[in-house]
């Protein structure tokens, strides 16, 4: 099956199933479903960042500083952030990632889901898969923080590490 063909769950405004779509359809018709964004650290608070393939459905060649994606038709936002943590860093055994919080991105131009932020310590050697991540490394944060106006990122990623700093800030 082609990710386009994975049955992801619709959503609405407050994050309740209404339906199922392929992701395919779902992306075409700018169908509201779920995702999930894992900022991964090593032991030394390293963050990982990567560049994304060219062949990705969504933001292709694109930076992130968040592994993750969306959730399975009937899967749950924890089970999908260790799935998607442990698939895209390529590791088997990490930790279940830790909940942060929940926003509704939408870019206003059909780009829309429920949105839930987690962290993860990863100590465990990396071996991100070829078909998801063209480059990656674990980058101190003031360099992560440099580089946001030097590499296209991609928007939703970028948005959800706005609202994680504003979340540790309103944390402190």
């Amino acid at each position: 099956m082609s990710a386009a063909d994975e049955l992801l769950d619709i959503v609405d405004e407050e994050d309740r199933v209404v339906g199922r779509s392929p992701r395919g359809e779902a992306y075409a018709r700018g169908l509201r479903h779920r995702c999930v964004f894992v900022l991964a650290r090593d032991g030394d608070g390293r963050v990982f960042v990567h560049r994304r393939t060219p062949t990705k459905l969504v933001f292709p060649s694109l930076y992130d500083m968040f592994v993750g994606g969306v959730v399975g038709a009937g899967e749950s936002y924890d089970d999908a952030a260790l799935r998607e943590a442990e698939e895209e860093l390529g590791v088997s055994g990490l930790a279940r990632p830790e909940p942060l919080f929940k926003f509704l991105y939408d870019d206003g131009a059909g780009r829309t889901w429920w949105s839930s932020v987690y962290q993860v310590r990863c100590d465990l050697p990396v071996n991100p898969q070829a078909e998801e991540v063209a480059w990656h490394a674990f980058l101190p944060e003031d360099e992560v923080e440099r580089r946001l106006s030097q590499w296209e990122w991609v928007p939703d990623g970028l948005a959800a590490y706005r609202r994680l700093k504003e979340y540790r800030r309103s944390a402190d």
